[in-house]
């Protein structure tokens, strides 16, 4: 057991509705496997599933908890900045990847 550190400038959704729900009313949540160390109170970059940057959030909630299953995860609770324009959003996604998601060594 052990936490696990994200990346100071992601915050990757893995679900569609999730990610629907913080760009429609502007606050949301969403649950990741594993204890994970999220950096409540900064504003980071929010990734699609796709790994496309879509906006700038800001981590209101961090809490990591074992489930009723027995399984370790963690939920994160944040508000909506703004959503990032074209260009922002295409440069961003270029740099992640070449940071975070692409090959990895």
């Amino acid at each position: 057991m052990g936490f696990q550190t994200e990346f100071n400038s992601v915050c990757k959704f893995k679900s569609e509705q999730e990610l629907y729900e913080l760009l429609e009313y502007g606050r949301g949540k969403m649950v990741k496997s594993g204890f994970r160390v999220f950096p409540t109170g900064q504003k980071v970059i929010a990734y699609t599933p796709e790994n496309q940057a879509i906006a700038i959030v800001r981590i209101v909630a961090s809490i990591a908890e074992i489930n009723f299953q027995g399984e370790e995860v963690t939920q994160v609770e944040m508000e909506l900045i703004r959503r990032l324009t074209e260009e922002e959003a295409r440069i961003q996604t270029s740099l992640a990847y070449e940071m975070f998601f692409g090959e990895q060594a």
